[in-house]
């Protein structure tokens, strides 16, 4: 029998032309339904066998076969995520029903619950799934176009030492110990908290963060300052495997309640953990390091990166800024002879 009901569901059964055995849930209890979804698959199947025509796909098969080919992702868990917010747009439809009109729909919506940002990331991985689906897998002749919303400039927010100090003095003992080693090294909340004893070398002064655990892939070599040091010497003995601890557990959330009331305390506005980390780029490059080096450093994969810092050094422009005033001067000069 073609169609026959497991439960409430009505199920397909039948010999597709091709000589495979067919057999697949209607995902309804609709008698009506369960024959059109029937009849609808019979078709398909014979113009694919027949007329050799590319068989229709449905958003859910490009997502399952995606997340097989790229579970090797360090954001596999947050493409999951993504995926899963997409599916209320997305679940059920054919690959080839997915136009501008719903990109544009998934943007808005997406732009209104958090931000344009936020918006992007999910865009990016549409496209990208959609992308595949056309030009890897071959699933569609053509995808809609997916735009992403303009990329706003933000500010570099960083602080000064005196700002800094004032911060830790309200910060509880081991988030100023966490904020001094992050300014100090200029590590990502994610590497500090989860920096293990392994991972350091006090004799030579080192230490390091694996390809798996660094954002760009790559491993990362630390630098430890002075105070750096002074920070990792305080740390000895508290935890066997972790660094950073409280109350004998390892700390992996930093923006905590007692967090954001230092920042408030302290008269920061607009201050995220994240900006310790523009604050150590920023003073490095004021007290002259080279952008080259501070790439290096920070573990950035691209030099663009870095270039945000660059406005806050121009000591190397002063040559150049100068010839315009002697030309000044000297023009002041010839007209009072």
């Amino acid at each position: 029998m073609s169609l026959f009901k497991r439960g409430n569901v009505w199920w397909v059964g039948f010999k597709a032309p091709d000589g495979r055995r067919i057999r697949r849930s209607t995902g309804t209890g609709d008698p009506e339904q369960a024959q059109e979804y029937h009849d609808r698959l019979k078709a398909e199947l014979w113009r694919v066998n027949r007329l050799k025509e590319r068989p229709r796909r449905r958003w859910q098969e490009a997502v399952v076969k995606w997340l097989k080919e790229t579970d090797h992702k360090r954001t596999h868990e947050k493409d999951k995520e993504i995926l899963r917010w997409l599916d209320r747009y997305l679940g059920g439809k054919w690959l080839d029903e997915i136009d501008r009109e719903i990109v544009d729909a998934i943007a808005e919506a997406k732009a209104e619950q958090s931000s344009k940002a936020t918006a992007n990331r999910y865009l990016a991985l549409l496209r990208a799934v959609l992308r595949r689906a056309a030009f890897d897998w071959e699933w569609l002749d053509r995808i809609p176009r997916v735009r992403l919303f303009p990329a706003s400039k933000r500010r570099v927010r960083w602080i000064s030492r005196e700002q800094f100090e004032a911060l830790c003095a309200i910060l509880p003992v081991h988030q100023a110990a966490m904020a001094r080693f992050a300014v100090a090294t200029g590590l990502r909340q994610r590497n500090v908290c989860r920096l293990q004893w392994s991972q350091v070398d006090l004799e030579r002064r080192v230490a390091w963060i694996h390809p798996d655990e660094a954002k760009a892939g790559k491993a990362i070599a630390v630098a430890l300052n002075a105070e750096a040091l002074e920070v990792l010497n305080g740390q000895l003995g508290q935890h066997e495997h972790y660094v950073f601890v409280f109350q004998g557990e390892a700390v992996w959330q930093v923006n905590t309640k007692a967090w954001r009331r230092a920042v408030q305390v302290a008269g920061l506005a607009d201050f995220r953990w994240h900006d310790l980390r523009h604050t150590w780029a920023s003073w490095h490059v004021q007290a002259g390091t080279p952008l080259n080096v501070l790439q290096e450093m920070g573990g950035w994969e691209s030099v663009e990166m870095v270039r945000r810092y660059a406005h806050l050094s121009a000591e190397h422009l002063l040559t150049h800024a100068e010839r315009i005033a002697r030309h000044v001067t000297n023009l002041a000069q010839s007209r009072a002879l």
